[in-house]
C-alpha cells in the first residue's frame, strides 16, 4: 500500500512503530506533489527543503521519545491565510504576493508542537471569497475526481490536496461552509469548530465573527486527532474559550442507539439536487437502523440565512480588508500621485473582482443610511437564527442535512452568476451564523461520478456527539480514493 494512502493516524502509527520514518513520509508526500500538481494545481507554496529538515528534527524527538501523539512525523499541508513565520503567505492575493510573516497561527504553532511537517500552502479562493477556488489570483484548483469540475472553496487547495493524496491531512478555514463544502465536492472530511474552539491568531481575517480553522482528512477519526491538536485556549484571541472537553477521540464510538437526529424539512425543498436528497435520506436510514431515532423536522428561518450571511461577512470583510492599503506591507502600485492615488491603485490594482465586490457591499452597508436597515436587521436574523437551532437542539442530539445543493460544478459555471454561486452556501452558512459545529462527510457519487457530502450539525461545544454519529455513519462506508489519488 502507498503510504499516502493511509490516513493521517495510521502513517503517524507506522511512523511511531519505526516501520517508516518521518523523512520517508515528507520524500513521498512532495513525490506525490510533483506527480500531480500540473493536473490539480493545490498548492501556491511547496517548502521541500524547509520540511525535509524539519522532518529530521521530528525523527529525532520520535525516536528520543519527546513526541508521541497519533501526528507525529506525519506531512500536513496549511491553508495559504494562516500565517507560517518565514514561509510566503498570500491569501492567493496579488495583495499579499511578497508578504512573509514573522509569526505563526497558533493552530499552527499547535500543529508543530505535535510533530506536524508543514509541506506548503494551498491554494484558495482570494482571501476566502469564494466556493470554486477560481478567485484565486495565482489560477485555479481542480477537483481530483474530474478536472473539469471544480473542487469547491475557499479552502479548495486544501481537500483537494487531501482527495489527490499529496498529503494526508490539511488545515482549512471555514467562514460559511468553507472547509465542508469544498470536503463535500472532493469526497474527504472535514470539520468546522465551535466557534471560539481553535485560536483565531494568525488567522488572516475575512469575517471575524463567522471565522473558524478546522481539519481535512480522509476519515473521521483523523480529523477528530487533527481537532484535539489544534484546540487551545489563546490569549491572543479574544474569542478564544477555554475548553475542558477537547478530548474529541473519544466520541470515535460505533454506537448511536437512542441518539435523536432531526433532518430539516426546509433542507429537503426545490434547489436540491434529488441524487444528493437521495444519498442524505438513504445516511439517514443507515442511522436509523443502526438505532437512531431519526425524524423531519422544521428549522425556520432557513431562507433568511444567505442574505444575513453576505451582510454580515462583507461588512466584516470591508473593515478587515482596510488595513492593505500598500503602506506597510503587500503589493504597492508602482506609478502615482500622492498618498491617496497611491491607496486608490494599490486597492484597485491588488484586489480581484470577487473581493472589490464584497467590499463595496460591505462599505454600502455599514454606510449612513443603510447601516440599520441593513447591518442590524441582518445582526437580529442571526439571533433568531441561533434562536431556531437552540429549540432544535432542545429535541435533537444532531441535525442532518446536505453539505450542498449539488455536487461540484463544471468550472466557469459559478463566476458568471455570482449570485448563483452565494445560493451554494444555503445549508452552510447558518453553522457559521450560530457559530456551531458541523461536519462533511462522503455520502456516496453521483451519475457523473462526482462525491456527494452528508452535513452533520452539532450543538455548541456538543462536536463529540457529531463526531460520534458521524463515526458510526462512517463505519458502514469504504473510504473512496479520487481516480488522482489511484496514480
Amino acid at each position: 500500500m502507498k503510504l499516502l494512502s493511509l490516513t493521517a493516524v495510521a502513517l503517524g502509527k507506522k511512523i511511531r512503530a519505526g516501520e517508516v520514518t518521518a523523512q520517508e513520509a515528507v520524500q513521498a508526500s512532495l513525490e506525490a506533489i510533483q506527480q500531480k500538481e500540473e493536473q490539480i494545481h493545490s498548492f501556491v507554496t511547496i517548502d521541500q527543503e524547509g520540511a525535509l529538515f524539519r522532518a529530521r528534527e521530528v525523527q529525532k524527538k520520535i525516536e528520543a521519545g519527546m513526541l508521541t501523539g497519533p501526528l507525529a512525523g506525519v506531512p500536513v499541508a496549511i491553508k495559504d491565510n494562516l500565517c507560517t513565520k518565514g514561509m510566503l503567505t498570500t491569501c492567493s492575493s496579488k495583495m499579499l504576493n511578497n508578504f512573509i510573516p514573522t509569526y505563526t497561527a497558533e493552530a499552527v504553532l499547535n500543529l508543530e508542537k505535535a510533530g506536524a511537517v508543514i509541506i506548503g500552502k494551498t491554494n484558495m479562493d482570494e482571501f476566502a471569497m469564494g466556493s470554486t477556488t477560481e478567485t484565486s489570483a495565482f489560477g485555479v484548483t481542480k477537483n481530483p475526481w474530474n478536472t473539469d469540475y471544480v473542487p469547491g472553496g475557499s479552502s479548495g487547495g486544501s481537500c483537494a490536496a487531501v482527495a489527490a493524496e499529496e498529503v494526508p491531512y490539511a488545515l482549512g478555514s471555514d467562514t460559511g461552509g468553507s472547509i465542508r463544502q469544498p470536503s463535500a465536492f472532493c469526497g474527504v472530511t472535514g470539520i468546522k469548530p465551535t466557534y471560539g474552539t481553535v485560536s483565531r491568531f494568525g488567522l488572516i481575517a475575512y469575517g471575524s465573527s463567522l471565522d473558524q480553522i478546522g481539519p481535512v482528512a480522509k476519515d473521521v477519526t483523523d480529523c477528530a486527532a487533527i481537532l484535539e491538536a489544534i484546540t487551545s485556549y489563546d490569549k491572543k484571541d479574544s474569542t478564544s474559550i477555554q475548553r475542558k472537553d477537547a478530548d474529541f477521540t473519544s466520541a470515535l464510538v460505533d454506537d448511536v442507539k437512542g441518539m435523536k437526529i432531526g433532518i430539516p424539512r426546509d433542507y429537503l425543498k426545490e434547489g436540491l439536487d434529488s441524487e444528493v436528497k437521495e444519498a442524505v435520506l438513504a445516511a439517514a436510514k443507515v442511522l436509523e437502523e443502526k438505532g437512531a431515532v431519526v425524524e423531519e423536522f422544521d428549522l425556520s428561518l432557513v431562507e433568511y440565512a444567505i442574505p444575513a450571511y453576505y451582510v454580515i461577512a462583507a461588512a466584516e470583510a470591508s473593515s478587515n480588508l482596510e488595513r492593505f492599503d500598500g503602506v506597510k506591507y503587500g503589493y504597492r502600485a508602482k506609478d502615482y500621485e500622492g498618498l491617496h492615488d497611491m491607496y486608490k491603485k494599490s486597492r484597485s490594482q491588488g484586489f480581484g473582482a470577487e473581493v472589490k465586490r464584497r467590499i463595496m457591499l460591505g462599505s454600502f452597508v455599514l454606510s449612513s443610511g443603510y447601516y440599520d436597515a441593513y447591518y442590524l436587521k441582518a445582526l437580529r436574523t442571526k439571533a433568531l437564527i441561533k434562536q431556531a437551532f437552540d429549540r432544535a437542539f432542545a429535541n435533537y442530539d444532531v441535525i442532518l442535512g446536505p453539505a450542498a445543493p449539488t455536487t461540484a460544478p463544471r468550472l466557469g459555471e459559478s463566476l458568471s452568476d455570482p449570485l448563483k454561486m452565494y445560493l451554494g452556501d444555503v445549508y452552510t452558512v447558518s453553522v457559521n451564523l450560530a457559530g456551531l459545529p458541523g461536519i462533511s462527510l462522503p455520502c456516496g457519487l453521483d451519475k457523473n461520478g462526482l462525491p456527494i457530502g452528508l452535513q452533520m450539525i452539532g450543538d455548541c461545544f456538543q462536536e463529540k456527539k457529531m463526531i460520534r454519529a458521524a463515526y458510526a455513519y462512517e463505519q458502514t462506508r469504504t473510504y473512496q480514493q479520487s481516480p488522482l489519488a489511484e496514480q
